[in-house]
């Protein structure tokens, strides 16, 4: 059965938008520490792999892994400048840069990773029996 362009439209804009979710999330989270351990940083960076493995493998559609994606980044971007008061969500330090490069790469690496439905499928024959070799 065919996917219409319409659903699959609507299930691009879906991704869009948890991916955003999950953006803004692991960004507001990303910079709380447990002493010298990045807390945030490692749940939101496992959150946010989850969801776009999620959204990759229930879609089975590179597409909307990549709205995903974008959505996730798009509100990055967005919600880490100078807001109208002058608070800054991401600041620019160390922490903040790991974050923005880190959720950039899970996103590459999950969009990139092969589609598991089109690799080839292997099969080999049983293996033929050799005759046992006679002992001279």
């Amino acid at each position: 059965m065919r996917v219409s362009w319409m659903s699959r439209v609507l299930s691009w804009i879906a991704a869009a938008l948890v991916g955003g979710v999950y953006g803004i999330a692991g960004t507001i989270s990303h910079s709380v520490m447990w002493g010298p351990i990045p807390v945030g940083m490692i749940v939101a960076a496992i959150a946010c792999a989850a969801i776009l493995i999620a959204v990759r493998a229930l879609t089975h559609d590179r597409g909307a892994a990549v709205a995903a994606g974008l959505g996730m980044i798009g509100m990055l971007v967005l919600i880490s400048g100078e807001g109208p008061g002058g608070s800054v969500v991401v600041p620019a330090s160390f922490a903040g840069q790991i974050w923005t490069y880190l959720v950039a790469g899970i996103v590459l690496l999950v969009i990139a990773w092969p589609s598991v439905r089109r690799l080839p499928v292997r099969t080999e024959a049983p293996a033929a029996q050799e005759p046992e070799a006679r002992e001279s």
